[in-house]
């Protein structure tokens, strides 16, 4: 007999799992994972074009849950395999643009910046994820970092995806103007990698930065959460519309460090758009300003519009 729980369904990555856990925690439902990997020849072929057929998955997996939590393309055929078979027992979310038609889903929810619309579409403003201030505030003393009475910058680097390289000669650019800018007026520097940061990248940082800052070297979810609530200023790299939209939770000022992009970057140019609109981002320059915004919950809100959904179709 299907429970009143949530099965989430990802490819594994970071910012996907983030995505759907705070979906999950918002609507108050417990959880498990599920890592879907698909057969070679399907990782090459558009979602779309794909066959909804059990057969393209590496590996089988029990559906005991009734609410079905989706994020990324890889799980798009098996959500909607579920709703095929259990039908109005389940009720199925995806999280992101499908690319399929979205009528194969009870309620979908995706950011502005991705031109989504129709009857069962939740647009949310920048990415959903799974941080909560009380839970910042929880892990704020976790690095404790002895700044004296300096302020703290917190500085987010993300990692190469096929818009931007992240080589490290736009890296070493961006230290620097870092620290002409900040640790020359006297901020406590934290660097927090992802878990898209390579290797090479956490060591220039610690090279460059160690002497009198704090650089994290490994991926810790309590140091991320402590270096946010320590922050006066965030700065995030341009890559991860995720991490700005983690960063936008606190209120704080959050500076986007763009690079040069190597492929059209349109659907980033709009969610920087709404978030400078909205108060919340500006450009990393030449000067230091502050300012203060209502953090962005995003998710607590598309929680209720898809508990409303739930009532309607019987599954709560």
């Amino acid at each position: 007999m299907l429970k009143l729980k949530a099965l989430l369904l990802t490819q594994g990555m970071h910012g996907m799992i983030s995505q759907a856990e705070g979906l999950a925690n918002a609507l108050g439902l417990s959880f498990r994972h599920e890592k879907i990997q698909l057969k070679n020849i399907w990782n090459l072929i558009p979602t779309k074009l794909t066959p909804v057929f059990g057969g393209i998955l590496e590996k089988k997996f029990i559906c005991d849950s009734k609410v079905i939590i989706s994020c990324g393309r890889k799980s798009v055929i098996p959500s909607i395999l579920l709703k095929r078979r259990f039908k109005n027992e389940v009720f199925n979310i995806h999280i992101q643009d499908p690319k399929v038609n979205l009528n194969n889903f009870d309620s979908i929810i995706c950011p502005e910046h991705d031109n989504l619309s129709g009857q069962n579409v939740i647009k949310t403003k920048g990415a959903i994820h799974y941080l909560t201030t009380k839970e910042i505030q929880k892990n704020i003393n976790y690095l404790k970092p002895n700044q004296g009475d300096k302020k703290v910058v917190t500085f987010v680097i993300g990692g190469p995806n096929k818009y931007y390289n992240f080589s490290e000669k736009q890296l070493d650019k961006m230290f620097a103007k870092i620290k002409n800018m900040f640790i020359s007026s006297k901020y406590k520097l934290i660097i927090i990698p992802s878990y898209r940061t390579p290797e090479n990248i956490i060591k220039l940082a610690y090279n460059y930065f160690n002497e009198d800052h704090l650089v994290i070297k490994e991926r810790d979810k309590k140091a991320y959460l402590s270096s946010l609530g320590l922050a006066d200023i965030i700065i995030v790299t341009c890559d991860s519309t995720s991490m700005i939209s983690e960063a936008a939770i606190t209120g704080k000022p959050v500076y986007v460090s763009q690079m040069t992009n190597k492929r059209s970057i349109h659907r980033f140019e709009k969610f920087y758009k709404l978030f400078q609109d909205l108060g919340i981002i500006r450009n990393l320059e030449d000067k230091i300003e502050h300012w203060t915004y209502n953090g962005l919950d995003e998710v607590s809100k598309a929680a209720i519009l898809v508990k409303e959904k739930m009532k309607k179709n019987g599954i709560i």
